[in-house]
């Protein structure tokens, strides 16, 4: 029996919308070392779960050529799918076909599977390698990225958005990603830049290459744009995978429960002697505390005097927030402000608690952080924890001073349970400098200058930088041993799980921006 004429034309046009940009440009592609659109997906989604929107699509441009570009799904492969079971919205950018420049048709597709996303309550993955505007669209094209920047703000904080940069992101294009809660780059294929080489050449006269303007390295490193840098394509998605498995669907949701192995109670006498040891690598005591020593840490190589990450305690999802005294011995500056306040205000939007490791002699000196505004970034971090409502709470390992202390999750910042290593000091500032100024007078006419000193500092230690002084108004809750901080965190967080906080009515606030 003849196939049906109708049939026929259906398996055409699948094929035609599957070619993408065709055989040569889908093998240049590859030469690239990059994956197709279809091919990510398929790499990303369970097998067999991926389900097309759009498929027919195709521009509505005329001029300068357009004509004869006649492929189908316009530069864009949309749809939805399962990641670990579970909902996922997604778009992938197909650099074969006008090297992914976005046009109209390519943004409206885009806007399509996001609004569906908002609708249904799940998670929204972008696969991005795009050149940018579609220049022969002109402002048309830059109306469809305000379109999908909108819908980038309305998700925000109401569905995760993760963002996979698995080639160039160009222009407007780069915009999309940075709205997002997490920017994955993949090395040497990825970059994100504004203006391009041969533009910061003619208004610059600076020579530089795409990997030094807007590389991985670049982004991971110094700019805090993106949050992981993956090896390969490959990387990318186990690491998409991973990171969904320790978000809820939405913001009206709980993360996923994962049956923990490791048991609740365990406890580790090496952490009795991990604070006083100068300087110690706080990722080691976040790996001794929480489930299997597992940790996702998020900016690793961005300022890289605060610490972030995803971990589970008893198998619940937990955003992990410590000082870290390898670098600028965990003092908090600029970039560290920004990098903790971000990660707190993203576990308060999907109900994610946040447990705070605090070791911080203070916010960084200097002309060059006044004139950068540290005040102003300061007061993000500040702003961050006061103004979430999950369970918050917090360890003070060993410095707890000044203004930082009350940055880093203290107990009036909001913070439900405060604990307290026997290493913590609690004060304004250290004890050296407190000493030295309080008794100035008194050293200075001391006979023995170091040894009035020593005992003023061990007085000083005794009467105000100890944690028993806290403890003692209340300001810290309990006095642990160092060796049961995990079934402690374990304990307070089972405690606040039905937690309810009271915050006045309004449209939102005015974080220090």
């Amino acid at each position: 029996m003849a196939e049906p004429e109708w049939l026929t034309r259906l398996y055409d046009m699948n094929r035609r919308a599957e070619a993408g940009g065709g055989e040569e440009r889908v093998n240049a592609q590859h030469k690239k070392g990059k994956l197709t659109a279809r091919e990510r997906i398929e790499r990303l989604l369970d097998p067999g779960t991926f389900q097309e929107l759009d498929k027919f699509v195709a521009h509505r441009a005329t001029g300068f050529g357009m004509e004869k570009n006649t492929a189908l799904g316009d530069g864009v492969v949309t749809g939805y799918g399962r990641v670990n079971g579970r909902l996922t919205y997604l778009f992938a950018h197909d650099f074969t076909v006008l090297g992914g420049s976005l046009g109209e048709t390519f943004g409206k597709k885009i806007v399509k599977v996001m609004d569906l996303a908002l609708r249904n309550g799940a998670p929204v993955v972008g696969l991005n390698d795009s050149g940018g505007a579609r220049i022969q669209e002109g402002v048309v094209s830059l109306a469809a990225y305000t379109e999908i920047f909108f819908r980038n703000t309305l998700a925000s904080g109401v569905v995760p958005q993760i963002s996979v940069i698995a080639g160039p992101s160009a222009g407007g294009t780069v915009y999309s990603p940075a709205l997002t809660d997490v920017v994955i780059m993949v090395k040497g294929i990825s970059n994100m830049f504004i203006t391009g080489p041969d533009v910061v050449k003619a208004a610059l006269g600076q020579d530089v290459t795409l990997e030094e303007l807007g590389g991985s390295a670049v982004h991971t490193k110094k700019s805090g744009v993106a949050h992981f840098m993956a090896e390969d394509e490959a990387e990318s998605f186990r690491l998409v995978r991973r990171l969904l498995t320790y978000l809820p669907q939405n913001n009206s949701e709980l993360p996923p429960h994962i049956e923990p192995r490791d048991s609740p109670s365990r406890t580790d006498a090496w952490l009795r002697g991990a604070a006083p040891s100068d300087p110690y690598d706080v990722r080691a005591v976040v790996r001794n505390v929480v489930d299997d020593g597992e940790f996702l840490e998020f900016h690793a190589e961005w300022a890289q005097n605060i610490c972030v990450g995803l971990a589970r305690l008893d198998g619940y999802s937990t955003g992990i927030v410590a000082n870290q005294p390898l670098y600028l011995s965990g003092a908090l500056d600029i970039d560290s402000s920004d990098k903790a306040a971000r990660f707190v205000r993203f576990c308060d939007a999907f109900n994610i608690p946040i447990v705070t490791l605090v070791d911080v002699p203070g916010y960084m000196p200097g002309v060059e952080l006044e004139h950068g505004g540290i005040i102003r970034h300061g007061a993000k971090l500040l702003y961050a924890y006061c103004e979430s409502t999950v369970p918050k709470v917090t360890v003070i390992t060993r410095k707890a001073y000044g203004g930082a202390y009350c940055a880093m999750g203290s107990k009036y910042g909001r913070a439900d349970l405060n604990f307290a290593w026997p290493t913590a000091e609690i004060a304004v500032m250290g004890p050296e400098a407190a000493v030295n100024i309080i008794f100035r007078k008194e050293i200075e006419k001391a006979e023995d200058k170091a040894k009035e000193t020593e005992r003023l500092l061990a007085d000083y230690r005794e009467k105000m930088a100890n944690p028993y002084v806290a403890a003692g108004r209340g300001i810290v809750d309990e006095v642990i041993d160092p060796a049961e901080t995990r079934p402690k965190l374990i304990a307070a967080l089972s405690s606040l799980r039905n937690k309810s906080e009271f915050r006045p009515s309004k449209k939102h606030g005015n974080i220090p921006l």
